[in-house]
């Protein structure tokens, strides 16, 4: 099921950024915000990211099985998560046609994960989070889809924001 979700938001993702130009996608509303290239850069960083994790876990014989945590709240934009150092994002020039390639990349390799494991490995085994704490490998596919529903309304904001429309 969370294969249908995840394809689902990210293209949403993808729709929202068509057809503008590179050097607006790259534009920061503000010093502090990141563009909606940095944004896209961050899901890819983070999808890698969690692949790589669940890979490494899925050898680890010393991996320990974990609670299923409430992973919906991650959508939830309420309240703020510093990103960890190796998934924030770049400050060079990206280019869409660019950052879509890292985009399928990054969803190819977590499925490709996803299809070397078996659902016995996915809940035995677990990762730690920065937030939830040592999480299911079950749960991380579709916290990767949660995780891109919320940073699609920071993208939703930081385009109306590139538009000049007031919040």
């Amino acid at each position: 099921m969370f294969k249908e979700d995840n394809a689902k938001i990210r293209n949403q993702i993808l729709q929202a950024v068509e057809g503008m130009t590179d050097e607006k996608l790259n534009q920061k509303p503000s010093a502090e915000e990141w563009s909606a290239l940095q944004i896209l850069d961050h899901l890819q960083l983070m999808e890698t990211t969690v692949a790589k994790g669940v890979s490494l876990e899925l050898k680890n014989d010393a991996s320990e099985k974990a609670l299923k945590k409430p992973i919906a709240l991650t959508a939830n934009r309420s309240f703020k998560v510093e990103a960890p150092k190796n998934v924030i994002p770049t400050n060079d020039f990206v280019t869409l046609e660019e950052m879509k390639k890292r985009l399928n990349d990054s969803h190819n390799f977590l499925y490709e994960v996803y299809g070397l494991a078996t659902p016995e490995q996915l809940a035995q085994k677990s990762m730690d989070h920065p937030v939830f704490g040592k999480v299911p490998l079950s749960q991380w596919f579709p916290f990767v889809g949660l995780h891109e529903k919320r940073h699609f309304k920071q993208l939703e904001k930081t385009l109306r924001k590139l538009d000049g429309e007031k919040e």
